[in-house]
């Protein structure tokens, strides 16, 4: 072969070699270290209820609960519980014996809604199956 296709070959010193696998060792260490000090297991697929899901006592109906106890609920404030208060009562009136919430994903129909909201909204709410016989 000729002179100009060869490429020279550059090796690692016997000084270089230990300093790479001293530096692998090292991190190798640094990360088994930080597994046993703080080892985190995810589940796959995330369960559908959060694990402490049945301990929150004080939930709420959107049903029948005003504005300022739907304002309290995370992300919610004044403005969006009136927002539910109207959508309800709007909805009992075009649908008289009818719940306007039977389920988390019903809050879709109110403008400003989405996914993550209601996710964030939806452990403290509680959602009966039947109208109440009383209004609180």
């Amino acid at each position: 072969m000729s002179g100009w296709l060869r490429i020279p070959r550059q090796h690692w010193s016997a000084p270089q070699r230990g300093v790479i696998i001293g530096l692998l060792c090292l991190i190798l260490l640094y990360v088994l270290v930080r597994l046993i000090i703080n080892p985190t297991y995810v589940s796959d697929p995330q369960p559908q209820t959060p694990p402490r899901f049945a301990e929150l006592e004080d939930r709420i109906d959107p049903n029948t609960a005003d504005a300022s106890t739907l304002a309290a609920l995370p992300q919610i404030g004044e403005k969006r519980a009136r927002d539910i208060v109207a959508y309800r009562d709007q909805f009992v009136a075009d649908h008289p014996g009818q719940l306007a919430f039977t389920k988390p994903e019903d809050f879709y129909r109110i403008r400003g809604f989405g996914a993550a909201m209601v996710s964030l909204m939806e452990p403290y709410l509680i959602f009966p199956t039947s109208r109440p016989s009383t209004q609180p």
